[in-house]
Protein backbone atom coordinates (compact mmCIF):
# COMPACT_ATOMS: atom_id res chain seq x y z
CA UNK A 1 0.00 0.00 0.00
CA UNK A 2 1.05 3.55 -0.70
CA UNK A 3 0.18 6.92 0.75
CA UNK A 4 0.13 9.80 -1.71
CA UNK A 5 0.31 13.38 -0.47
CA UNK A 6 -1.11 15.66 -3.16
CA UNK A 7 -0.88 19.45 -3.31
CA UNK A 8 -2.98 21.35 -5.83
CA UNK A 9 -2.37 25.05 -6.44
CA UNK A 10 -3.42 27.62 -8.97
CA UNK A 11 -0.94 28.20 -11.76
CA UNK A 12 1.16 31.34 -11.20
CA UNK A 13 -0.52 33.09 -14.14
CA UNK A 14 -3.97 32.64 -12.54
CA UNK A 15 -5.24 35.31 -10.15
CA UNK A 16 -5.77 33.98 -6.60
CA UNK A 17 -8.48 36.09 -4.93
CA UNK A 18 -8.53 33.88 -1.84
CA UNK A 19 -4.77 34.30 -1.47
CA UNK A 20 -5.14 38.08 -1.82
CA UNK A 21 -7.78 38.09 0.92
CA UNK A 22 -5.51 36.13 3.25
CA UNK A 23 -2.60 38.43 2.39
CA UNK A 24 -4.68 41.49 3.25
CA UNK A 25 -5.80 39.95 6.54
CA UNK A 26 -2.23 39.08 7.51
CA UNK A 27 -1.09 42.63 6.75
CA UNK A 28 -3.98 43.99 8.86
CA UNK A 29 -2.84 41.77 11.73
CA UNK A 30 0.61 43.34 11.57
CA UNK A 31 2.51 40.73 9.55
CA UNK A 32 4.16 43.31 7.34
CA UNK A 33 6.86 41.00 5.97
CA UNK A 34 4.37 38.78 4.10
CA UNK A 35 4.57 39.64 0.40
CA UNK A 36 2.43 36.93 -1.24
CA UNK A 37 -0.03 34.18 -0.34
CA UNK A 38 -1.27 31.41 -2.64
CA UNK A 39 -4.09 29.18 -1.42
CA UNK A 40 -4.37 25.57 -2.50
CA UNK A 41 -5.65 22.13 -1.57
CA UNK A 42 -3.93 19.25 0.22
CA UNK A 43 -5.14 15.65 -0.02
CA UNK A 44 -3.92 12.28 1.17
CA UNK A 45 -4.86 9.28 -0.95
CA UNK A 46 -4.18 5.70 0.13
CA UNK A 47 -3.61 3.36 -2.81
CA UNK A 48 -3.76 -0.41 -2.58
CA UNK A 49 -1.35 -1.05 -5.45
CA UNK A 50 1.34 -3.69 -5.81
CA UNK A 51 4.13 -1.38 -7.01
CA UNK A 52 5.25 2.22 -6.76
CA UNK A 53 5.02 2.71 -10.52
CA UNK A 54 1.43 1.45 -10.56
CA UNK A 55 0.50 3.71 -7.62
CA UNK A 56 2.13 6.68 -9.32
CA UNK A 57 0.33 5.98 -12.60
CA UNK A 58 -3.04 5.75 -10.84
CA UNK A 59 -2.39 8.91 -8.85
CA UNK A 60 -1.43 10.93 -11.93
CA UNK A 61 -4.64 9.86 -13.65
CA UNK A 62 -6.70 10.82 -10.59
CA UNK A 63 -5.00 14.21 -10.33
CA UNK A 64 -5.41 14.97 -14.02
CA UNK A 65 -9.04 13.82 -14.22
CA UNK A 66 -10.55 14.85 -10.88
CA UNK A 67 -8.27 16.20 -8.16
CA UNK A 68 -7.13 19.24 -10.18
CA UNK A 69 -8.35 21.38 -13.02
CA UNK A 70 -5.45 21.24 -15.50
CA UNK A 71 -6.55 24.47 -17.18
CA UNK A 72 -5.91 26.63 -14.10
CA UNK A 73 -4.23 24.36 -11.54
CA UNK A 74 -1.06 22.34 -11.18
CA UNK A 75 -0.30 19.52 -8.78
CA UNK A 76 2.66 17.99 -7.04
CA UNK A 77 2.77 14.81 -5.01
CA UNK A 78 4.87 12.55 -2.87
CA UNK A 79 4.24 8.83 -2.53
CA UNK A 80 5.49 6.65 0.29
CA UNK A 81 5.04 2.98 0.98
CA UNK A 82 3.01 2.20 4.10
CA UNK A 83 2.32 -1.11 5.82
Amino acid sequence: MYLAKVRVTLKRVVNDPQGLTVLGALKNLGFASVSDVRVGKYMEVTLDESSLSSAESQLRQMAEQLLSNPVIEEFTYEIEEIS
